[in-house]
């Protein structure tokens, strides 16, 4: 097969090599799945640089999210030959690839209606939202809910799930584009942090109240000015550290404010496979009724990993980024 593969730790576009690779082969209770698209993450670039939590050894492939045709079962698999399916491969023999394996707990059938773009899109990033709203934040119906970088893959996700759990919805994004995208999501309120001051607006909007729940994907200074802007009681979720530096949490505010910080690493529950099956039944439910429709930004040729990447560490891009093979 063709794929991708890391051999050195490094910026994307200098450590990624594109060339044949042995086919995988499925053991007990895997599958292994033809590609028919995978989805681009910032923890994607994390891994080529040695920064992600997780470390697989060298060489290996990245790609956590990919939708794709059954083409060969294990003993015990949950899927057949034949089957459509989505889920994330196990870390370090990923989706950049023409073929993958997904164990057990990750094979997860694609919902009708979806393009492989979309369903390559669904699993980790509406599975972190569901898991960081309800299981995490309990996010109530009447709540403001404040999605920090709302334009992009995480960001609209969380925007539609918001919307969908009846919470009010305030977006922030960068520039006039980015603004009327997630305007057209649907939100209450948008405010372009280029041109904007986040937390005076965000306090003019809730009259001083602030948001019950923040969604904070990027970190650094926009995790320091959610701090500011979580209400008496609110749940500001760490999702993730696009903006590079990582914050701290000053516990003498956190303690004055009564509102609580919660991380969010939705892989931990992995382990935990009825609920990652409960949250896909939850999010396939919400899907046919269309009460959730998985933006794709951008599709590339699985060739052009390297650009995909870069547009996305860019934070040029908007909802998610797809390769095709």
């Amino acid at each position: 097969m063709k794929g991708w593969q890391v051999r050195e730790l490094g910026e994307p576009d200098d450590v990624l090599t594109f060339g044949e690779l042995p086919d995988p082969e499925p053991g007990p209770g895997q599958v292994l799945v033809r590609v028919a698209a995978v989805a681009c993450n910032f923890a994607d670039i994390l891994l080529c640089q040695g920064r992600y939590q997780e470390k697989p050894p060298l060489p290996f492939t990245p790609g956590s999210e990919i939708a794709g045709e059954v083409v060969a079962a294990g003993p015990g698999a949950v899927a057949a030959v034949g089957d459509r399916v989505l889920g994330a491969p196990p870390v370090g023999r990923g989706g950049y690839a023409e073929l993958a394996v997904l164990d057990a707990e990750s094979t997860l059938p694609w919902p009708d209606g979806m393009t492989a773009g979309q369903a390559a899109g669904l699993f980790v990033t509406y599975q972190t939202g569901w898991c960081a709203l309800h299981h995490r934040g309990a996010l109530q119906p009447g709540e403001t809910l404040l999605v920090n970088a709302a334009a992009g893959g995480v960001g609209t996700a969380a925007v539609q799930l918001g919307l969908a759990a009846g919470a009010r919805v305030i977006g922030t994004a960068g520039g006039p584009d980015k603004c009327a995208l997630v305007r057209g999501l649907g939100v209450d309120d948008v405010i372009d942090y280029r041109s904007e001051d986040l937390v005076a607006r965000v306090k003019e909007l809730t009259g001083g109240r602030g948001a019950d729940v923040v969604y904070d994907p990027v970190g650094g200074d926009v995790f320091d000015a959610s701090r500011r802007v979580v209400a008496f009681e609110g749940r500001l979720l760490v999702i993730g550290f696009a903006g590079g530096r990582i914050a701290e949490a000053p516990t003498n505010h956190v303690l004055v404010k009564n509102y609580s910080v919660v991380g969010v690493h939705w892989g931990l529950y992995k382990s935990q496979p009825e609920l990652i099956r409960r949250w896909h039944d939850e999010l396939a439910a919400l899907w046919a009724e269309r009460r959730i429709d998985p933006l794709v930004g951008a599709e590339y040729p699985l060739a052009d990993a390297k650009e995909a990447l870069a547009a996305l560490g860019a934070r040029g891009t908007t909802g998610k980024v797809v390769l095709l093979p």
